[in-house]
């Protein structure tokens, strides 16, 4: 059995986790490492290969290899949970950027998404999650007017969802959430600093009160090297 990959795995693994390779950092190249490391081709990209599956290096074609930032925040997939208690819970620096918050007639997608009729009144905001220094996330948000009947540009800094529990007195039940990973949009890059990325992680969430009327869609896009998405399963 060849552990030399092993070897240099660790090697380049202790690297990036204290810090000696920063994120965003290339890498050598592969025949810079064979040199280095005085092993083969296939050597390196079984250790290039064990890198980028568990997380600490991407490849980009053409370009080379590139270290991820490995503190990556933990979004949970499962539970309901605003911005403001993800980023309290985070102990991190955040603001909220408000981009657009619009009172709408319903279109053909919100028809579909939202459950409501064409030219109901539906409120459109669009927000930018800035955590640290850098806008990683984008959150599109759709409210039925029936429920949310007002919004302000103080309320989208803060959280939707207190206003909604505190003040509307309303009762958040449950979501129906899809994750895909897309190609960025222009909206995406406006609004994201995202680097060499050309992807994003998206979660639609479908968001119903405890008597099940649907009264927000969402979609939250996120930077792809930011976040690990993470859930808690039991077998019954």
């Amino acid at each position: 059995m060849n552990s030399k990959y092993l070897k240099i795995y660790n090697l380049i693994k202790t690297k990036i986790e204290n810090g000696e390779l920063k994120p965003n950092t290339k890498l050598s190249s592969e025949n810079e490492l064979v040199k280095e490391y005085n092993v083969s081709r296939e050597t390196i990209r079984k250790t290039l290969n064990l890198l980028v599956q568990n997380g600490y290096i991407q490849k980009m074609r053409g370009k080379g290899s590139f270290v991820l930032d490995i503190n990556k925040f933990d979004f949970p997939v499962s539970g309901l949970i605003s911005f403001k208690e993800l980023a309290e819970k985070m102990g991190t620096r955040s603001e909220t950027i408000v981009n657009e918050l619009e009172l709408m007639e319903a279109d053909d997608f919100l028809v579909k998404h939202l459950e409501v009729q064409e030219d109901d009144l539906v409120w459109k905001v669009i927000r930018t999650r800035k955590i640290g220094n850098e806008k990683i996330i984008l959150d599109k948000d759709f409210f039925n007017k029936i429920f949310v009947p007002s919004l302000t540009k103080e309320i989208c800094e803060d959280s939707i969802y207190e206003y909604i529990e505190n003040t509307l007195n309303l009762e958040i039940g449950f979501a129906k959430k899809e994750i895909t990973i897309e190609p960025s949009s222009e909206e995406d890059e406006e609004h994201l600093d995202l680097g060499k990325y050309d992807m994003v992680v998206v979660v639609k969430n479908y968001v119903y009160l405890s008597d099940t009327s649907l009264f927000q869609y969402t979609e939250s896009r996120h930077r792809p090297d930011k976040f690990r998405f993470v859930d808690f399963a039991r077998r019954r």
